[in-house]
C-alpha cells in the first residue's frame, strides 16, 4: 500500500487540485517547482537553520513520569508546544514562505482558526519583510482575540471573516478569493494538510520535521527509531500529517488520529468530518466533507478552534479509508478532562486541540512496554480563557 501522494496528486481517491481557471497558473507553477526548490542544498539550509536557532529545534521528546503511571505504558509527548509561536505551524509558516520568497512572490495571505497558524506566518512574515494578510472567522477573532493582538503587533492585517458561522471555512472562502483576486504577486500560505495538490503534500512535507526527528530521539531513549503508538490531533490534520510522515510504511507503528467530536457526533454539534463526513469538494481537493443530503456543507463545531472544519486533509481521509489509522472522536468535555489533567500531572497546559490528542489515552488499552508518542502540537496559552470558563462552571457545580 502507497500512502504517499501520486503523481497526480492523489491519496487514493482523494486529493486532486479543484480550482478556479484564474488560479491554474498559480498552482501549476508551484506543483511544478515545489520539489525542485524545497530539495535544493541552499533551501534546505537555509530552511534548517531557522528551524534550529528561530524556532528553537529539535522540540524535546518528554517521558511522562505521572502519566505514564496512570496509563500503564511508557508515554512520550513530542514537545511542539515549546517552538516559537506556541505550536508546530512555524514549521510550515517558514517552509513556505521561503519558498514564495524564492518563486517572486512579494505578498503572503493566510487563513488561521485557532490563530496560531496566523500568528506563525505574522512572524515568518515579519522576520523576512513581507506584506502579510490573515483571514479569521469573526467567531474565532472573539474567541482568540490575543492572537489577534499578536498578529497586528507583528504587522499583518487581521481581516474578520462575517460570513458562515464565522470560523475557519469561512476564513478559507475569504482567503481563496483573495487569491483570486492578486494570482500573480500573492501567494497563499495554506496551514494544513488541504487545499488543492500540491499543497496538502508540501505542508506535509514542511512538517515531516516532527517524525524525523522523533526518530532520532526514541533511537537515543529506547534504542530503536519507532514507537508502537503515535496519536495526534486531527482536523485539517498537519501536526498529524508530520507525527506520521516517516512512519508511514512502518507496519510496526499504530496511528490514532483524534478528532473533534464537540457535543457528540450524534448531535448537530460535531466536526468529527471522517466519522460524519462523505466524499466530496472542498476547498480545491476531493475529501470527506460533512454535507447535506444535496451536497451543502453542514456547519462544524468544536470548541476547539483549530479543529472547527468541515473537511479533512486528504491524506487523513485515505488513511482512515485503507484502516491504516485509526479515527477516535473526542468530545469537548472528554478534551476539558484530558487538559487538566496533563497540567495537573506533569505541569503542562495543552493547547486545546492537543487536548483532543491526550483524551484517548482513557479510551485505548496499551501494554506496560509500549511506547507512546503523543504529539502535543501546541500549547494552552491562546485558550485560557476556555479553561478559566471550565474550572468556573465546575465550581459552581461543586457548590450546588
Amino acid at each position: 500500500m502507497n500512502y504517499q501522494v501520486n503523481e497526480n496528486g492523489y491519496y487514493g481517491q482523494f486529493g486532486g487540485a479543484y480550482i478556479p481557471e484564474i488560479l491554474y497558473d498559480n498552482v501549476e507553477e508551484l506543483k511544478k517547482q515545489y520539489l525542485t526548490i524545497i530539495n535544493e542544498l541552499s533551501f534546505q539550509e537555509e530552511f534548517a537553520s531557522l528551524l534550529r536557532d528561530y524556532v528553537g529545534r529539535p522540540s524535546p521528546l518528554f517521558l511522562t513520569k505521572r502519566l505514564s503511571e496512570k496509563y500503564g505504558a511508557k508515554i512520550y509527548l513530542k514537545r511542539e508546544d515549546l517552538n516559537h509561536t506556541g505550536a508546530h505551524k512555524i514549521n510550515n509558516a517558514i517552509g513556505q514562505v521561503l519558498l514564495a520568497r524564492r518563486m517572486g512572490k512579494t505578498r503572503i495571505i493566510a487563513e488561521t482558526g485557532a490563530g496560531q497558524h496566523g500568528v506563525a506566518t505574522a512572524t515568518v512574515c515579519a522576520l523576512l519583510n513581507m506584506p502579510c494578510f490573515v483571514y479569521m472567522g469573526a467567531t474565532d477573532v472573539e474567541r482568540q482575540h490575543l492572537n489577534v493582538q499578536k498578529m497586528e503587533m507583528l504587522g499583518a492585517t487581521v481581516i474578520p471573516v462575517h460570513s458562515g458561522n464565522k470560523t475557519l471555512k469561512d476564513a478559507t472562502n475569504e482567503a481563496i478569493r483573495d487569491w483570486c483576486s492578486h494570482p500573480e504577486d500573492t501567494h497563499y500560505v495554506i496551514g494544513s494538510t488541504v487545499g488543492p495538490h500540491p499543497y496538502p503534500d508540501m505542508v506535509a512535507r514542511f512538517q515531516s520535521i516532527i517524525s524525523q526527528e522523533m526518530m532520532q530521539q526514541l533511537e537515543e531513549k529506547e534504542g530503536r527509531h519507532y514507537p508502537d503508538c503515535i496519536i495526534a490531533c486531527v482536523g485539517g490534520g498537519s501536526n498529524a500529517a508530520g507525527a506520521f510522515y516517516h512512519y508511514l510504511d512502518n507496519d510496526k507503528v499504530r496511528f490514532i488520529a483524534a478528532e473533534a467530536g464537540g457535543k457528540g457526533i450524534d448531535t448537530p454539534f460535531s466536526a468529527a468530518t471522517i466519522h460524519l463526513g462523505r466524499e466530496g469538494i472542498i476547498h480545491g481537493c476531493r475529501t470527506l466533507i460533512m454535507q447535506t443530503e444535496d451536497g451543502q456543507i453542514e456547519e462544524p463545531y468544536s470548541i476547539s478552534a483549530g479543529l472547527d472544519y468541515p473537511g479533512v486533509g486528504p491524506i487523513h481521509a485515505h488513511l482512515s479509508q485503507v484502516h491504516r489509522a485509526e479515527v477516535l472522536a473526542i468530545n469537548d468535555d472528554e478534551a476539558l478532562d484530558a487538559a487538566f489533567e496533563l497540567t495537573h500531572l506533569e505541569g503542562i497546559i495543552p493547547a486545546l486541540e492537543s487536548a483532543h490528542a491526550l483524551a484517548v489515552l482513557k479510551k485505548v488499552s496499551f501494554q506496560p512496554n509500549d511506547v507512546v508518542v503523543i504529539n502535543l502540537s501546541g500549547r494552552g496559552d491562546k485558550d485560557m480563557e476556555t479553561y478559566i470558563k471550565a474550572m468556573k462552571e465546575n465550581t459552581t457545580k461543586g457548590n450546588e
